[in-house]
């Protein structure tokens, strides 16, 4: 496979080309995580790969079919409801292992988040949903401070720990739900069955990629990243390509008649990898994350090449896109009309563009 092949080809891997009519927990058992620290984003990108609107995938959040924790590298993601325990115990470990100055700096000690875990699971008992300020306001009561850094960071490693998710959404407000409570039914892998699982899923999908790329992604060891796709045996085929070798589940590169895409900021199409060369110039990604500043804006995709970022502004009955390319466009309306039409599908407003 050439360089300029394997945007296409991950376009087609991660559901974003072909056939999109799935569920949101097909997608996230396919993609294995999906980064979703910004909610809005993080809904577009799910809802993109099923080609459907913003209130079914808010259905299958508020359904426990899809969550959304600090699955893996201490950010938020998206993940397979049934799987938050075994990705938790597999990714997030390693995490709270490395976190311990950071919560002596916070003066959280092992019997203040005893004493905080206790309050929480015994107000959210029940399936019950708890906005953060609400948690707060308990924690505050039981006289446990949540100054500064302290609430989130309590909040933070319990969701680690797996006694705790991110629920739906209330208005703007995020809540939170006891894991075992809004799960009933959580999936148990062994660690090597976790770790054979999840780096098939994140080949299948992302690929093709290094195992560099997975480390970055999981947050785990290239040593385990190694032994995991030994795991898979022949289920996973590779390449070379400057030295590198890249692994996938299928060689074959899919063709779609559509060539422009409207992605989300932060979408796992760039933020996936560690190594994005092919797919954005170092020039253009500095556009994408100005001033490094760690906030990844949506994306103008052609022809598996990112030229571009966009945005939009909604009002009650339509929504504004303002597209900003790096390069000339013009030849390129009837594809921009077509990729704006998923978009106002999902969010079910008509849409222009400014």
């Amino acid at each position: 496979m050439e360089r300029h092949q394997m945007g296409i080809s991950r376009l087609g891997n991660q559901k974003i080309v072909g056939e999109t009519h799935h569920t949101a927990e097909e997608i996230l058992k396919w993609m294995g995580a999906m980064q979703a620290q910004d909610y809005k984003q993080a809904v577009w990108a799910v809802g993109l790969r099923m080609n459907t609107t913003l209130k079914a995938v808010e259905n299958a959040i508020a359904e426990a079919k899809i969550l959304r924790t600090w699955s893996q590298r201490g950010t938020i993601h998206f993940i397979p409801a049934e799987d938050a325990k075994w990705m938790l115990q597999l990714c997030a470990s390693r995490i709270i292992t490395g976190h311990g100055r950071r919560m002596n700096q916070l003066e959280l000690t092992d019997d203040i988040m005893v004493q905080s875990e206790k309050v929480i699971v015994r107000a959210l008992s029940g399936k019950k949903i708890f906005t953060r300020a609400e948690i707060f306001a308990l924690l505050n009561e039981a006289g446990i401070s949540t100054e500064g850094q302290r609430g989130y960071h309590i909040l933070w490693h319990l969701a680690h720990l797996g006694v705790i998710c991110i629920g739906p959404n209330r208005d703007k407000d995020q809540t939170f739900v006891l894991l075992e409570d809004w799960v009933p039914n959580l999936r148990q892998l062994t660690p090597d069955e976790a770790l054979t699982e999840l780096v098939w899923r994140y080949f299948s999908s992302h690929g093709p990629a290094t195992d560099y790329d997975f480390a970055r992604w999981s947050g785990l060891t290239l040593t385990d990243t190694r032994k995991g796709i030994h795991n898979n045996g022949s289920r996973l085929v590779s390449f070379k390509l400057a030295d590198m070798t890249y692994w996938m589940s299928d060689l074959a590169t899919p063709t779609s008649a559509q060539s422009v895409y409207l992605l989300p900021g932060f979408d796992e199409y760039l933020i996936g990898y560690q190594d994005r060369s092919a797919i954005i110039t170092d020039d253009h990604f500095q556009k994408i994350v100005p001033g490094n500043n760690g906030v990844f804006k949506p994306m103008i995709v052609v022809d598996g090449q990112i030229i571009g970022t966009w945005g939009y502004k909604a009002t009650k009955k339509s929504v504004d896109i303002t597209l900003s390319p790096f390069v000339s466009i013009d030849n390129l309306a009837d594809e921009i009309r077509i990729a704006s039409e998923s978009f106002s599908k999902f969010i079910e407003l008509d849409v222009r563009i400014v």
